[in-house]
């Protein structure tokens, strides 16, 4: 899985061939929360695979497919040219549509409200005009209405031949050298952990490994994370009642002053 920002979220599958990472062509969708979760990647002896989250299958497919291992299986045949008299404009103009004879209208007239300043000297300043504004009655550029072209053929399809160069590979999915587990990676926040690792030639073996670790652990880990969320609501919760309660016994103080700073004045104006 790789998260980075608000933008990427994916899970990278990449293969070395012949020397070089190939990334597959899918965009494999990750998943983006606090729990734990289960990644799978099965390779079938027929060439094709299956990345699997949490036990669910995310993406399938053939690996030649969707991966550049070897060159196209088929090419654009380099003889084949498009029919000079192919049309592919599915829309033309309808020659029976006139523009109106009110359409001419120009985008921009002098501003009818605009007056001549009162110092305006022609001979100093010029002849002068009014300021232009949008035209209200302006329609834009008259185009003629669209209509099915008759003579309208489709997209023009580049026939395929086979490639030359192809050479097919069986034993795209077949891996006899693994020996070391290792991960290269880039973490900007800290906390992020890798483990119940295994490398096996049976699917089943890895459905009963991911169920007695991940598949033991997740459901007490929810549990956990909803108990940590109720005691935090709960805390806000009092914190939000404390901080209301000072805030009325704070304005029941500031009522009681000047009620006191009242009567004292009112004191005063006896004794006088």
């Amino acid at each position: 899985p790789d998260i980075c920002g608000y933008d990427k979220k994916k899970v990278h599958v990449i293969f070395t061939y012949k020397g070089k990472n190939l990334l597959t062509k899918k965009d494999i969708k990750c998943k983006d929360d606090e729990f734990t979760h289960l990644y799978t990647l099965i390779l079938n002896s027929d060439n094709t695979y299956e990345v699997r989250i949490d036990g669910e299958k995310v993406e399938s497919g053939k690996l030649e497919e969707d991966w550049d291992f070897t060159v196209p299986k088929r090419i654009p045949d380099p003889n084949a040219k498009k029919p000079s008299d192919w049309v592919d404009e599915e829309k033309i103009d309808d020659s029976t549509d006139t523009k109106p004879e009110d359409w001419e209208k120009p985008e921009h007239i002098p501003d009818p409200e605009a007056k001549k300043p009162e110092d305006w000297d022609d001979e100093i300043d010029g002849t002068w005009e009014p300021p232009m504004i949008d035209n209200p009655e302006y329609k834009g550029v008259w185009k003629a209405r669209q209509i099915d072209n008759p003579a309208y053929k489709g997209p023009w399809v580049h026939p395929e031949i086979d490639n030359p160069d192809y050479v097919e590979d069986n034993n795209l999915y077949l891996y006899k050298d693994l020996g070391i587990i290792g991960f290269d990676l880039w973490q900007v926040k800290s906390g992020t952990i890798f483990d119940n690792i295994i490398i096996t030639d049976s699917v089943k073996r890895a459905e009963d490994f991911g169920n007695e670790t991940w598949g033991k652990t997740k459901d007490a880990e929810k549990k956990m994370k909803d108990t940590q969320d109720e005691a935090e609501r709960k805390k806000e919760e009092e914190d939000r009642k404390k901080r209301e309660a000072e805030e009325k016994a704070k304005k029941s103080n500031d009522e009681d002053g000047e009620s006191d700073s009242e009567k004292s004045t009112h004191v005063h104006d006896d004794e006088l």
